[in-house]
């Protein structure tokens, strides 16, 4: 018996996946369950519908996230931060920091997760790098300065 799954099932296949099983696994686990609908027609063009969908929404928040990428380019944030001799901070600037300074400075909300950059414990420029989506990234000049 075909069968659409559901949900993820260990062993058996992945959700919206169309597999084959016995028909007692079908009516006495599967179905009393709900992990899994008959493979009929009007099901297999619903997934069909609802797969579509969903990558044209994946592909919509790609583009966004190129276009995104390229009013990024070239632009830098300034923080100013707290520092004792020598240009050295007194801890280290963090990526919320960043993010913080992206979201005022540049009108946009970046997760502090997204951004990625080396430590920094002293004064001068450095880069930091924004993922927007996958495989879609920014790079971003942050220019720390003492207070």
């Amino acid at each position: 018996m075909k069968v659409i799954l559901l949900k993820d099932i260990k062993g058996t296949g992945k959700k919206d996946a169309v597999i084959e099983v016995s028909d007692g696994y079908a009516r006495n686990f599967l179905f009393p369950r709900k992990l899994a609908v008959e493979a009929s027609s009007v099901n297999l063009n619903s997934v069909k519908v609802k797969n579509q969908t969903e990558a044209h929404r994946r592909e919509m928040e790609r583009q966004n996230a190129v276009e995104t990428a390229a009013g990024l380019k070239d632009k830098s944030v300034v923080l100013e931060v707290a520092t004792g001799e020598n240009g050295k901070l007194f801890g280290s600037v963090t990526n919320k920091e960043v993010a913080e300074a992206v979201a005022s400075q540049l009108g946009l909300t970046v997760d502090k997760k997204k951004v990625a950059m080396e430590t920094v414990r002293a004064t001068g420029e450095y880069t930091a790098d924004i993922r927007l989506f996958e495989g879609v990234s920014a790079a971003v000049r942050v220019i720390v300065k003492a207070k």
